[in-house]
């Protein structure tokens, strides 16, 4: 009887979309060396796949057990359900080929991996998590604080890399800089070994391909874009929180996505409003966190109608020796422009001020800033 033999080679390129919006260390697991000693089958295949990726294998090598018939597919599967497996690995895989030969009952298999990240580089991002952590988490803080702290380690010791070079976590942590695929994955690293669930999201955002973390806070998911919260130039010691816990209505005013991911529906405004009157054991850092986030302009009660309101406001600030306020007004912008002028008979110097539209309620958004004589 005359067996059927066939040869057939596969290759299939997973290259993760490189995002962009505005050394190599070969470590070749010896578990996965011989082609022949290495039996799987399709239910050991998701350990054998995820193990090699742990260990940044980059050749494959085992004998497969089955139908052979559904190899391709179960191939597929078993790769795409390894990468799934944990984000860090899924964005760090570079491309992956697979080929296979054998008759209907069994098949010598061969993946070739690439890795963004070596084995020896992940061990160092690690290391330089678990020493950063250390240094910023304080055991009393809670998940609020835990957030806000890594946020702004990131936004203030990475830089956007301009050159569209960079794409990883190590890059970040040992150069300063990377695209954003490298601050979502710092910042999933860095929140998951603080004991918050995240994970990344892929889309688009200034019409270009993009990535950001959405991550798990007291039960309830919100967006969160370091990325696009550190200035472009990069601005030392410069953080914004316009993408800091956002629903997923207040992100997709400027970002899409396709894929299925929990939804975000609570307004973490609302969120703080809350723990501010529940949690008095931390009122005085969520009192903190509300004004660093400008909720105050979503507070009816403080915003400015006349020149009396801000020259109140002024007052009170000039008293705790700040030199700048910003607030919502509601009113003409020439109303506005004069109630500034009337600042100077505070015996200010002088007076510079940013006025933008506040949202979609028709008031505007003021930043003043002064000099005193």
């Amino acid at each position: 009887m005359r067996k059927n033999r066939f040869g057939l080679l596969i290759v299939v390129l997973f290259v993760l979309a490189i995002i962009i919006v505005i050394p190599r260390v070969v470590d070749l697991d010896t578990l996965y060396a011989a082609s022949t000693e290495k039996i799987v089958t399709s239910e050991s295949m998701h350990t054998v796949l995820t193990t090699a990726m742990l260990n940044r294998t980059e050749s494959v090598k085992f004998t497969y057990k089955g139908k052979i018939k559904e190899l391709k597919a179960t191939l597929q599967k078993a790769i795409e359900e390894a990468m799934a497996s944990d984000p860090y690995i899924q964005y760090n895989i570079k491309s992956y080929a697979y080929h296979y030969k054998g008759n209907n009952v069994s098949a010598e298999v061969t993946i070739d991996l690439k890795y963004r990240e070596t084995k020896a580089q992940t061990a160092y991002v690690e290391r330089r998590v678990k020493e950063i952590l250390e240094e910023i988490i304080m055991p009393e803080m809670n998940s609020h604080e835990k957030v806000e702290a890594i946020h702004d380690w990131i936004v203030l010791h990475l830089a956007y890399d301009v050159s569209l070079r960079k794409y990883t976590a190590y890059d970040g942590l040992a150069t300063g800089s990377t695209v954003c695929q490298g601050y979502s994955l710092l910042a999933y690293k860095m929140l998951k070994q603080s004991g918050i669930k995240n994970q990344i999201v892929e889309g688009q955002a200034g019409g270009q391909l993009h990535a950001w973390n959405l991550l798990l806070l007291d039960g309830k998911w919100y967006h969160m874009d370091t990325t696009w919260d550190d200035p472009t130039p990069n601005q030392l010691g410069k953080v914004s929180y316009n993408y800091y816990l956002l629903t997923d209505e207040e992100m997709g005013k400027d970002h899409t996505w396709q894929k299925q991911y929990p939804a975000a529906t609570s307004l973490y405004r609302e969120t703080l409003a809350v723990l501010q009157h529940t949690d008095m054991n931390k009122i005085s850092a969520y009192d903190r966190l509300y004004n660093k986030l400008d909720y105050v302009l979503y507070n009816e009660n403080k915003i400015i109608h006349s020149s009396a309101d801000l020259k109140g406001l002024v007052k009170g600030r000039i008293k705790e020796e700040q030199k700048a306020v910003l607030f919502r007004y509601s009113g003409e912008k020439a109303r506005l422009l004069e109630a500034l002028k009337d600042l100077y008979s505070l015996g200010l110097n002088s007076v510079s001020y940013y006025v933008s539209d506040f949202e979609d309620t028709g008031d505007m958004k003021v930043k003043v800033s002064w000099e005193l004589k």
